[in-house]
């Protein structure tokens, strides 16, 4: 088993729902995002076009993150997830460096609430209580949550435009691996050789 995504950039209208979904589900700190969604503008008006790209940890074959981690904090699990261990992780931030998506967040500061002159609300406290200051964190696909290949993480199912198709990517009958297999799917990054797991179909 084999877990990926297909990102259909042809139904990405950057509303953003996934960003707030995986913020939602997993409590997050302000300053820490599991998932984005990257604008750029291309061309020059009246013909400027806004580019929409979501962005998430592509749980690489090849992670560079893991191969730089000192203490083996960065691991890819039986099902080829990339996870982090935050009793093993030091925050020395190696991972971060190799990182060539920028995807993961290090909480460097104490946790301050979305109203830091407020201190934190108790809906915060509980939210992050998990949260340790000088660990990293990223996406996990929502594994932390408990959630099968048939629910998908928050993100996907929050897509209104079911944009984010999650499965087995071994499963040669999941939806997933049938879009890898006949669209032309792209990943981004080729060139650094990490083998990404998460592709996206073009506009």
């Amino acid at each position: 088993m084999r877990y990926g995504m297909v990102i259909d950039l042809r139904r990405c209208v950057g509303c953003n729902a996934c960003t707030i979904a995986c913020k939602q589900s997993n409590g997050t700190p302000p300053d820490v995002f599991y998932s984005h969604v990257s604008l750029e503008e291309r061309g020059t008006y009246p013909n400027a076009t806004a580019v929409y790209t979501p962005m998430l940890c592509a749980h690489c074959e090849e992670a560079a993150c893991v191969s730089v981690c000192p203490t083996g904090a960065s691991y890819r699990d039986e099902d080829g997830v990339v996870l982090v261990d935050h009793d093993k992780c030091i925050g020395c931030k190696y991972c971060i460096a190799a990182c060539p998506y920028e995807v993961r967040s290090y909480l460097a500061d104490r946790i301050e609430g979305y109203f830091p002159e407020h201190g934190l609300t108790e809906q915060e406290q509980k939210m992050y209580a998990g949260f340790e200051v000088g660990k990293v964190y990223k996406c996990d696909f929502c594994r932390s949550k408990g959630y099968t290949d048939t629910e998908g993480p928050s993100c996907a199912r929050a897509c209104p435009g079911d944009a984010r198709i999650f499965g087995d990517l071994d499963d040669p009958e999941s939806e997933v691996a049938k879009l890898v297999a006949t669209e032309q799917v792209q990943v981004l990054g080729e060139e650094y050789g990490t083998k990404p797991k998460v592709y996206y179909i073009a506009r």
